[in-house]
């Protein structure tokens, strides 16, 4: 007779493993995702899990009941079907679906459109300028996918349109014009010709059937809906009984699970069959926010925050997206090899540009503006250093001084920047020039004026940005002023322009990188030079320094092979350096002026 362990069985979306001592030993030594309990142990549930706990209780037989063992093995041999297809797509052993498009893919797009109709759920992290919006369209040719919801930043919706009907004719798009539900399957008015917008009720789409039939040709449901991360709330629950697929452009915008967009987006996926994620730089700050994002996409693939936390990240407590991964080429590798993402170079697939050069240059700055900061910013800095204190107190000094020193910075050194900027324009170079505060903006708007610059940032419509891109693809400015974090995923700069300066810095590496990757792309002739505009004073000296950090959770997460460097510093970490960097300044002013600098710095 067989000698059994223990028992397993599934209760409320777990597996509850009830075994011997030496047994439990050896199970939490094999899956560090299991419970820290003692006792009965308890473990997520998900594909991966189903197989690993199958080949364990191969090992130690355990009583299972009839209908959970007959799960289990389902979905241990779905997860084992999926990456032995996906590792045998990788390697050429079997070619890749081939998918109708106007312009015919690339063989690297095939290969990623169709892991992810065998994965359902698939995360697309390849390099700038690849053609990631190729990979959701020809996924979108087939016909389980439709009809979908592409989500996109706002100034994306219409260039998404456009790329579909260059790549895809045959697909109706709509793309959503409020984020108040209407009857998308529009009529003819006969009084002007025009399209109708009929109120819509949620009782008009209960009980359609997902693959519906199709109207009269211009009366029949989109098979590719286009909206906003903004709008998306509003029209999830109307939605949702009609979709199968989902495509999350600049996926980052989920990484945060408190946001509205990020619920929306959650109660979405969990309907559809099929949910796409497309970002260059999915980890924006902290390799934590890569769980909320996953979740999303593949619900319950890495298993609950607080095992991701437990093991593969240095925190393993509380619900907090800033946590940093341990070992972030181990986690990019465990992504590939799971068939949850696929990330290709240029050099991957033989469509090398020549190498971006960075320049980093020094500019000086004007010491009025910075010795503004008066004591209460000294007060700001002490706060945070003070040993103890409030948390929400510290915190709020945190965000305080953080505004107002970058601010400051970045009007201290704007005429420095706009002098130089000048001087590329003279040379005959057109350039995307990146800032951050609206005070910058007008100090380079009233400095750069003879040379009528469009502006691309967080103030104008996106009818005045759609405007602004075409001024300067059109040659009609050669100075395009972009915020530093707008405008992700905008194409066709690179026909027009080579050089981009940061006039202003900001904390995350990731966003550095997308700006350069609107020039470093498909379509580029030149070599793409980047200026980083840097004073010695201020905020600039320690945002540097905290950029190199961050970069160990970008580059080892997404390049097994690629360059580790420092370990990623918290919000925390960070923002006390900004506040010794300033308070060392700031006694280092005048004899009238190191009087409070002093206090602040020693608390009397």
């Amino acid at each position: 007779m067989r000698r059994l362990f223990g028992e397993a069985r599934r209760e409320r979306g777990q597996w509850r493993v009830d075994v011997e001592a030496h047994v439990a030993i050896r199970l939490r030594r094999l899956f560090p995702r299991v419970s820290e309990r003692p006792g009965v142990i308890w473990i997520e549930d998900n594909d991966e899990i189903c197989c690993d706990l199958d080949w364990f209780f191969g090992r130690y037989p355990v009583t299972i009941p009839d209908e959970d063992e007959k799960y289990m093995l389902l979905r241990a041999s779905s997860f084992r079907r999926r990456t032995e297809s996906f590792s045998m797509v990788l390697s050429g052993e079997v070619a890749p679906r081939n998918f109708q498009l106007a312009l015919p893919p690339r063989l690297y797009q095939q290969v990623a459109a169709d892991l992810w109709l065998r994965s359902g759920g698939l995360l697309v992290v390849d390099e700038l300028g690849l053609g990631k919006t190729v990979v959701a369209l020809a996924g979108l040719t087939a016909a389980e996918t439709r009809p979908a919801l592409v989500v996109v930043p706002t100034h994306l919706q219409h260039q998404w349109a456009s790329e579909c009907r260059k790549f895809a004719p045959d697909l109706k798009v709509h793309i959503l014009r409020t984020g108040k539900p209407y009857d998308i399957v529009q009529t003819e008015n006969s009084n002007n010709g025009r399209s109708k917008v009929v109120p819509l009720e949620k009782s008009m789409l209960e009980g359609r059937p997902k693959q519906r039939q199709l109207f009269a040709e211009d009366d029949r449901f989109p098979d590719v809906i286009i909206t906003t991360y903004h709008k998306l709330k509003g029209w999830a629950e109307v939605l949702a009984p009609v979709l199968n697929g989902m495509v999350y452009d600049e996926v980052h915008e989920l990484r945060r699970e408190e946001s509205l967009k990020y619920e929306a987006a959650k109660f979405l996926s969990e309907k559809v069959s099929y949910s796409l994620g497309l970002s260059g730089s999915p980890i924006v700050n902290y390799g934590g926010e890569l769980w909320s994002i996953m979740n999303v996409l593949k619900p319950d693939c890495l298993g609950s925050r607080y095992e991701f936390q437990r093991e593969w990240c240095h925190q393993s407590f509380g619900n907090n997206y800033k946590v940093k991964i341990r070992d972030p080429k181990a986690f990019g590798l465990y992504m590939r090899e799971a068939g949850l993402m696929i990330r290709r170079t240029r050099k991957d697939v033989g469509r090398e540009l020549p190498e971006v050069i960075i320049v980093p240059h020094h500019v000086d700055c004007n010491e009025k503006a910075l010795s503004g900061l008066d004591d209460s910013v000294a007060e700001l800095a002490r706060t945070i250093l003070e040993q103890g204190g409030a948390p929400l107190a510290k915190g709020q000094a945190a965000r305080d001084l953080d505004w107002r020193l970058r601010q400051a910075t970045g009007i201290a050194k704007a005429p420095y920047v706009a002098a130089f900027v000048k001087m590329l324009l003279e040379s005959d170079e057109t350039v995307v020039l990146f800032g951050w505060h609206r005070e910058v903006y007008e100090i380079w708007k009233d400095a750069l004026k003879d040379y009528k610059p469009a502006f691309f940032t967080g103030t104008e419509t996106p009818q005045q940005k759609e405007a602004s891109k075409e001024a300067f693809l059109s040659g009609k400015t050669k100075l395009l002023i972009m915020s530093l974090r707008a405008g992700s995923g905008i194409d066709g700069l690179q026909r027009v322009c080579r050089t981009t300066v940061f006039g202003e810095l900001d904390w995350s590496p990731a966003i550095h990188e997308q700006g350069i990757g609107r020039l470093h792309r498909d379509g580029q002739t030149d070599t793409v030079t980047a200026y980083f505009l840097q004073a010695d004073e201020g905020s600039d000296p320690v945002i540097a320094d905290v950029l190199g950090v961050k970069l160990q959770q970008i580059e080892g997460f997404r390049d097994p092979d690629g360059p580790l460097v420092r370990q990623l510093a918290t919000d925390m970490d960070r923002v006390k350096k900004l506040a010794e960097s300033f308070l060392q300044q700031f006694a280092g002013r005048t004899k009238d002026e190191k009087k409070p600098a002093k206090a602040a710095l020693t608390g009397n």
